[in-house]
């Protein structure tokens, strides 16, 4: 059996996620040191609680989602190491990424939080732009459009017929406004993510990457900014430096996984918005959803 372990990003938290994971061991705690380390309670935020005086009350600021996601898909993880379970590979979509990395074990959970409080106060000051979801379209006139019109590109290319658009907003609303396609959504963000229009922010999160160790990854890991898989720790750090201005290239991931004889495909955090690719993309795999402690036997 060769089973693939995936993590989600941003957009599939849910208020209420936390409390799925506290029955887990070290879970409480785990909670409070990331809460001392970003100077707000991650727990009460899941949870919905009003944060008087805080400058972070809401799970969807960027700032709040990308470490909470951390910490429930982290202690799941942590779980299914203690039950003596494997992955023959591992990816994560976007902020997931970095949650594969922990579970390859290429770096520890103050590392992985410390980089994730800077990645996402740098992702939430990136300001202007914007992003849209397309759902069922011909990817040939996509392409078209993309070329004639400068300043958009496919932030997340997730599937044939599902991609994010990232880039200006005059050049988004334009492709989307003349693309033939079942849905366009825009998306509730505050920059234009993995796009060029990240420059920026990339290089200082690359500055913060160049301090940290990065050691060989016990399982290899997919990056979405090249779907080859690896267990080269310096590698991994490079690729990661160029994810946030460059696309998830999340249909190539999942090509890659059924090139390699990936026959089980299993989920870990809240959602299922990866499984449910994996269903519509990945023929004969098995696809599971772990989000909870229950989903672990407790």
């Amino acid at each position: 059996m060769t089973i693939a372990w995936v993590f989600p990003g941003q957009g599939s938290q849910k208020l209420g996620m936390a409390d799925q994971v506290l029955a887990l061991p070290g879970a409480v705690e785990r909670f409070e040191f990331a809460s001392d380390l970003l100077g707000r309670d991650l727990l009460e935020i899941c949870r919905g609680g009003d944060i008087e005086e805080s400058k972070f009350p809401d799970l969807n600021d960027t700032r709040n989602t990308q470490p909470a996601l951390f910490l429930v898909e982290s202690l799941l993880v942590d779980d299914l190491r203690r039950q003596g379970r494997k992955a023959s590979l591992l990816a994560g979509h976007s902020l997931g990424e970095i949650v594969a990395l922990y579970a390859a074990e290429v770096f520890d959970v103050q590392t992985a939080l410390t980089l994730l409080k800077r990645r996402s106060e740098l992702m939430a000051s990136a300001g202007g732009g914007a992003m849209s979801a397309v759902i069922g379209f011909d990817r040939k006139e996509l392409d078209e459009l993309i070329e004639i019109h400068e300043g958009v590109v496919i932030a997340n290319d997730n599937s044939s017929s599902q991609v994010v658009l990232s880039g200006t907003a005059d050049a988004v609303n334009a492709v989307t406004k003349t693309l033939k396609c079942k849905r366009a959504i825009p998306l509730q963000v505050s920059g234009a993510f993995h796009s060029p229009f990240m420059e920026e922010s990339a290089k200082a999160f690359a500055a913060e990457l160049d301090a940290v160790n990065f050691v060989d990854a016990t399982v290899p890991v997919i990056s979405n900014s090249d779907p080859i898989p690896t267990s080269d720790g310096a590698l991994l750090k490079e690729r990661l430096k160029q994810q946030m201005s460059t696309g998830v290239r999340w249909r190539e991931t999942m090509d890659a996984m059924l090139n390699l004889g990936v026959n089980t495909f299993v989920e870990i955090g809240p959602g299922n918005v990866l499984s449910g690719l994996a269903r519509r993309c990945m023929k004969n795999v098995v696809t599971s959803q772990l989000a909870s402690a229950s989903d672990l036997g407790y």
